[in-house]
């Protein structure tokens, strides 16, 4: 298949957003941190020339909202979330409804999955137990019996839901699946996590359900200390990854087959991700076989830095913190997991800058539907046409791709390299000198209707139209005198600052065109051309902001 075709393909692929929203109303794993969101600046709140941006600083634990369980949530010597690949993630998977045969506690088996769909070797398998029902951001679910006619939907989610029976684990590990996810709060049963300590007046209805249904306690059917070795040690040794409250389109997809992707942040030090997870099936007039098998040769280019303590903020934001709150061992018999909290500003590592980091009417990350994130676009290499400073043209970028109304655009300037993880790291370099657009760029992108822009550098503006000016006085005069080299005219006559002042930012997230920032890793590897581009956000609902993975797709 050549490069149009598969775009085409891609591009009419049916998509299925499986995505939970992730709130400050969105309930974490039971004791574990919830969202929580603080506005440490506005766009009023600047000082120095212009107006600045509306900037959030967010405390969470990753265990809120659909993500990856780690290896290293289990044990430590295990891979890091940034070492697991794309491919590791991604592939032909399958949708298994058991939704008719699970209540309140009780076990789902293989037998029970392979009753309602054929899993294949190397298979990612989702398993709807039809408890996504209870997701908060779901209707609710009336039960006259219930206190106040509605069931507790945060205890369907979080406490009731079903989990696997003790042979499952094994079996899906001899299937060598790719990873399982759930339509509930954790992969495990609740009763083989803390919850069985935290509800026991749950486990006592749990464990009375289990003696009932199969004559044995729940040590009897759980040894502890085989579930802890199986859990902690064998799992992990194997590769073996779960991803939880899966929630979105999830219905959409009963008992089928598809190409699943789940793409979470991807972080060096926590041990579990926010993620979004996509899956898509064969645009009409092909067949799934034909589909599946050009999906098997796809090549992907992750251009998302791995997200570290270790990662530069821009100017005067905060960094990322990692703080471990829990530890396998330090619950009841290894029961837990190793669970970390995070603090950071948002605009740090690879991220989207969001309509409301600007404009205050915008829409939140969350409420941007996935279809706006992914698409045809291109990737331009103008690296061998920019060097410190320097200002980009739309000529540029046409000189070198072909570049069609409604894409997503990619720029690659090069400065990728001077980032904080490349052998020629340079962050003053990458920080402040990074090449920016022209006074043209803005009215272009929004004449070509782009869906999005990105940037392989801190900022898709030039950092002397920012604050960066004033806190860089020698590096600003450099800036100007190229500029009167090479156009003729002093800064402030080529950006009165009235108008171009955050140009990128202030003209274009009002039309709907934002952007993403701090693209590198494999964007090293991409040349200019056309491709189709995913960013995949978590669903911030109240967020400005968000980190991501970003792929550029090409076929195999």
């Amino acid at each position: 298949m050549d490069r149009k075709s598969f775009i085409n393909m891609m591009a009419n692929a049916k998509m299925y957003d499986l995505t939970q929203g992730c709130s400050i109303f969105t309930p974490p794993f039971p004791g574990d941190k919830s969202l929580e969101i603080h506005f440490f600046k506005r766009v009023t709140g600047a000082y120095g020339g212009g107006a600045g941006a509306n900037g959030q600083i967010l405390n969470w634990s990753n265990s809120v909202g659909t993500h990856l369980v780690g290896e290293t949530a289990y044990h430590s010597g295990g891979r890091s979330i940034c070492d697991v690949s794309l491919y590791d993630l991604s592939g032909e998977g399958v949708v298994a409804d058991i939704s008719d045969m699970v209540g309140d506690y009780d076990l789902y088996t293989p037998e029970m999955i392979e009753k309602k769909v054929k899993v294949k070797k190397g298979d990612i398998l989702i398993i709807n137990t039809g408890y996504h029902r209870y997701s908060w951001d779901q209707p609710d679910v009336i039960n006259p019996k219930a206190q106040g006619g509605v069931e507790n939907k945060e205890f369907g989610f979080l406490v009731r839901h079903p989990g696997p029976s003790p042979e499952f684990y094994d079996w899906a590990m001899k299937k060598e699946l790719k990873w399982v996810g759930v339509d509930c709060g954790t992969a495990e049963h609740p009763m083989n996590t803390p919850i069985r300590r935290l509800h026991e007046v749950e486990f006592k209805k749990a464990e009375a359900k289990l003696i009932a249904k199969y004559g044995k306690t729940w040590d009897e059917m759980f040894p502890q200390d085989w579930y802890y070795e199986l859990t902690h040690i064998i799992m992990p040794a194997k590769h073996f990854l779960m991803v939880e409250s899966i929630v979105g389109d999830i219905d959409k997809l009963k008992n089928q087959r598809a190409w699943i992707t789940c793409q979470p942040i991807p972080f060096v030090e926590a041990e579990s991700a926010w993620a979004r997870v996509v899956a898509y099936q064969a645009p009409k007039g092909m067949s799934e076989k034909d589909f599946f098998g050009e999906m098997s040769k796809v090549k992907m280019y992750d251009m998302s830095v791995p997200f570290s303590v270790r990662s530069p903020q821009w100017a005067n934001y905060e960094p990322l913190s990692i703080k471990f709150f829990k530890r396998g061992a330090g619950v009841f018999f290894g029961m837990g997991r190793n669970g970390s909290i995070c603090n950071a500003s948002i605009h740090l590592a690879t991220h989207m800058d969001g309509e409301k980091h600007f404009y205050p009417n915008g829409r939140a990350i969350g409420q941007v539907p996935l279809e706006e994130w992914v698409g045809p676009g291109v990737v331009a290499d103008i690296s061998e046409l920019v060097s410190n400073s320097s200002v980009y043209t739309p000529a540029m970028i046409e000189s070198v791709v072909d570049i069609h109304e409604g894409d997503i655009l990619v720029i690659k300037t090069g400065w990728y390299k001077y980032g904080w993880m490349s052998k020629d790291s340079d962050e003053f370099r990458y920080m402040i000198k990074h090449p920016g657009p022209s006074p043209d760029f803005a009215n272009w992108a929004a004449e070509k209707k782009i869906k999005w822009i990105g940037v392989d550098c801190v900022a898709a503006d030039h950092p002397m139209n920012t604050i960066q000016r004033q806190w860089h006085p020698k590096t600003f005069e450099e800036a100007n005198q190229k500029l009167i080299r090479d156009f003729g005219k002093s800064w402030d006559e080529m950006y009165p600052l009235d108008e171009y002042y955050q140009d990128m930012h202030y003209n274009l997230f009002p039309k709907k065109i934002v952007h993403a920032e701090n693209l590198g890793l494999e964007i090293a590897d991409v040349p200019s051309g056309r491709y189709y581009i995913g960013c995949f956000l978590q669903r911030g609902m109240e967020i400005e902001s968000m980190w991501g993975r970003f792929v550029a797709f090409k076929e195999g």
